[in-house]
């Protein structure tokens, strides 16, 4: 058993090491969207609608403040004072069992968040003690629904699901956001899957900005 030990916190050791040189996470998003439009309208403004449950959250402000420079950058405008759209966004984090949840097994498990002022890596082993010690692992989605408001058709709606180790919320919401709004306003038809390298957080400490993985 000490020898068992012993081997397993050096791959523990050399795996932290490993960790410390990269320079970027992988994040597989499944994302599927559905548009009544073809192209954006002239003046494409928009402002946030929130569900009952929605209204007076804290996590909801945070979420919308994380959604406007996706939709900015989408080619959406906001402007509270007179939106053509109404835009709903939601997110949704469970934690969920280890694809790797075989007791007795020497295995390491590793979750790399970055963002804020700086990077956190979480780090689970199982096998080592009685029970085992699973990583953490969470099941996450987001969507957007976008609603023409003289109409009050929805013109678009999109979802993004992914399925990994821990990341920063705030890295993993805005990354998600980003794969969600991919091809906006005209996205390609059917479930797809966008791929972002989650860079290292830049000097400043400000949040990394996605890079899409073409596939």
């Amino acid at each position: 058993m000490p020898g068992r030990l012993l081997s397993s916190f050096t791959l523990l050791a050399l795996t932290t090491g490993l960790l410390a040189g990269c320079a970027s996470y992988r994040m597989d998003n499944t994302v599927q969207a559905f548009s009544g439009l073809q192209v954006l309208p002239p003046n494409p403004t928009y402002r946030f609608e929130r569900l009952p449950s929605q209204v007076g959250q804290p996590m909801q402000d945070q979420l919308e403040a994380q959604a406007d420079p996706v939709l900015y950058r989408a080619g959406l405008r906001r402007d509270d004072a007179s939106p053509r759209y109404a835009v709903l966004v939601n997110a949704s984090f469970q934690q969920a069992q280890s694809p790797w949840p075989e007791p007795g097994m020497s295995s390491v498990g590793i979750g790399l968040g970055v963002g804020g002022h700086g990077g956190g890596i979480g780090l689970g082993v199982g096998g080592l003690f009685p029970g085992g010690m699973q990583q953490p692992w969470y099941q996450r989605q987001v969507s957007v629904l976008l609603r023409d408001i003289a109409s009050g058709r929805v013109v678009f709606e999109t979802h993004a699901n992914n399925s990994g180790p821990w990341l920063d919320p705030a890295v993993a919401v805005g990354a998600m956001l980003d794969a969600a709004m991919q091809g906006f306003p005209n996205p390609p038809p059917g479930v797809r899957r966008v791929d972002l390298n989650l860079g290292a957080p830049p000097a400043t400490g400000a949040a990394p900005v996605p890079a899409p993985v073409a596939r």
